[in-house]
C-alpha cells in the first residue's frame, strides 16, 4: 500500500514539486529492474551511494542504476586521496537509511553529496524516496532546493 515516506513529507513541508512512485508490489530489486516497473529510461533512475574517504569525511553520490561508481572520479570531486563503499551493516545507524532504500535526502546528518553530471541531461530523475518500494521524480533545480549538491563525472 502506498503511503507518504519521510522524504516526501520533508518535500511537502518546503513545497518543492515531485512526484512520488509504488512499486513495492512488484518484485523489482535491482536499479535496472525499478526503472522497466516504472517504464522510465534507466539513465534517468539514480541509485544513492555512500562512501568513507581517506580522511574519514562521509560522501553521498548519486548515479545512474546501470553505472559503476568510478571511485577515482568520486574521490577527485571531492578533493580526496580515495573513496570506498560503505559497509551495507554502517548504513541504517550513519544515514538513517537501509540498502535499497537511501535517499540522498533527509539523512540523519548531512553529507556533501555529488549528483553525476549525466543527470543535467534530464527533465527530472528518479532518486529512492527513502524506503524500499518508493521512488521519487524530481527535477535537479527542485533537488538542489532541497539539499546541497554538486555535479560531476562519476561513473566508469
Amino acid at each position: 500500500m502506498e503511503e507518504k515516506t519521510n522524504v516526501m513529507r520533508m518535500l511537502d513541508k518546503k513545497k518543492i514539486k515531485y512526484k512520488s512512485h509504488f512499486y513495492g508490489d512488484t518484485d523489482a530489486v535491482s536499479g535496472a529492474d525499478v526503472a522497466d516497473v516504472l517504464a522510465e529510461d534507466p539513465a534517468c533512475v539514480f541509485k544513492t551511494l555512500v562512501t568513507s574517504g581517506k580522511s574519514g569525511s562521509h560522501y553521498v553520490f548519486v548515479i545512474p542504476v546501470t553505472k559503476e561508481l568510478d571511485l577515482k572520479k568520486a574521490a577527485k570531486s571531492v578533493s580526496e586521496k580515495s573513496v570506498e563503499m560503505v559497509k551495507s551493516k554502517e548504513l541504517l545507524g550513519l544515514t538513517g537509511y537501509i540498502h535499497g532504500g537511501c535517499s540522498p535526502i533527509g539523512m540523519k546528518k548531512f553529507f556533501r553529496t555529488v549528483v553525476d553530471i549525466s543527470a543535467e541531461r534530464h527533465d527530472y530523475i528518479y532518486v529512492s524516496a527513502g524506503k524500499i518500494g518508493y521512488q521519487i521524480e524530481i527535477s535537479l533545480d527542485n533537488l538542489r532546493k532541497m539539499i546541497r549538491l554538486e555535479t560531476a563525472e562519476l561513473t566508469v
